[in-house]
């Protein structure tokens, strides 16, 4: 009988509980390949005050949104999903950067299950070294630390595989049908924001972005739509228009009916339960939008896990 073969989901990971969110927190503001915060020697210990600063409002986004991140259950049941479609010749692994299980974890399951072939997938369908990098850089960084011999294959973009296209365009056009027919609407894509020196110093992420918006509104059809970014995490300058600035813009403009679709999240977290669905949602009615809805989050959708067992098929070539 063939060897199966490891699937490793890599994926952010988010608190399983309040007291989770500080040393969440901790671990990614002391992740350099997101944001370099003074001298390497130094960023622990700046981190560790910015993260003291700011645990208590985090901790109350969390609160509103049941007290942890979903995105644990999400990610081991789009593992589990996949694994399905892809037959007995695979088994699903999760290494979350910031959380449990990590890369660690994750390999020693990998190895105690006497798996020597991984697949390792990203979850961000957009590549940057922020997130997609830091990720596999974990991953080289603990397969060299702890000696092992595994085969190893990445996958580390899908923002134009087609089955995403198809995914996201059938979310987009699902939200647009509980607006009144005939009602204008805009449609406000919102991807996770990176601060502006990434893309000069070259990094694909808002290539990616928009190639992906190209694509998705080529299957909506002619509607009117935006692109903006959310989630600025320090004072040095992000890629714009911020989301709060937009709807500011489009609320100015007498926008009354928007649609916000989630952009560069594969599931729900705290970024589309609390930033999209509580804090832009208070901001648009504020500011006089009268109709705020959001497109529903990709999680395990049909499509969205065929998407992904089929990156799966061609990097292993079956």
């Amino acid at each position: 009988m063939p060897e199966k073969i490891a699937l490793l989901l890599l994926q952010m990971g988010g608190p399983d509980s309040i007291e989770a969110v500080e040393p969440f927190l901790l671990k990614l503001f002391s992740d350099r390949d997101i944001i370099k915060i003074g001298p390497a020697f130094l960023q622990p210990f700046i981190a560790r005050r910015i993260v003291k600063k700011r645990a208590p409002k985090v901790e109350a986004c969390y609160r509103e949104i049941g007290g942890k991140s979903p995105i644990g259950e999400l990610t081991h049941a789009q593992g589990e999903g996949v694994q399905k479609l892809l037959g007995d010749g695979f088994r699903s692994f999760v290494a979350m950067r910031y959380t449990r299980p990590s890369t660690l974890d994750a390999l020693a399951a990998i190895k105690r299950e006497g798996i020597s072939r991984i697949v390792a997938l990203s979850l961000y369908p957009h590549f940057s070294r922020a997130t997609t990098g830091s990720s596999l850089n974990e991953l080289q960084r603990v397969l060299k630390e702890a000696g092992a011999k595994f085969q190893l294959t990445c996958i580390d973009r899908f923002f134009d595989h087609p089955l995403y296209i198809r995914a996201l365009a059938d979310k987009v056009a699902a939200g647009l049908a509980t607006f009144p027919q005939g009602a204008p609407v805009e449609i406000v894509f919102s991807a996770h924001s990176l601060p502006q020196s990434f893309i000069d110093e070259g990094d694909p992420y808002l290539a990616h972005i928009q190639e992906t918006v190209r694509l998705v509104m080529e299957r909506v059809g002619e509607a009117s739509h935006t692109l903006c970014f959310q989630s600025k995490a320090s004072p040095v300058k992000w890629l714009e228009p911020s989301t709060q600035a937009t709807l500011e813009r489009l609320a100015g403009a007498g926008c009354q009916n928007l649609l916000m679709v989630p952009l560069s999240f594969v599931s729900d977290h705290i970024e589309t339960l609390h930033e999209i669905d509580i804090q832009y949602a208070r901001e648009a009615k504020a500011l006089g939008i009268g109709c705020f809805r959001r497109s529903e989050s990709l999680n395990s959708s049909p499509l969205f896990l065929e998407c992904l067992a089929d990156l799966v098929r061609q990097a292993v070539g079956t």
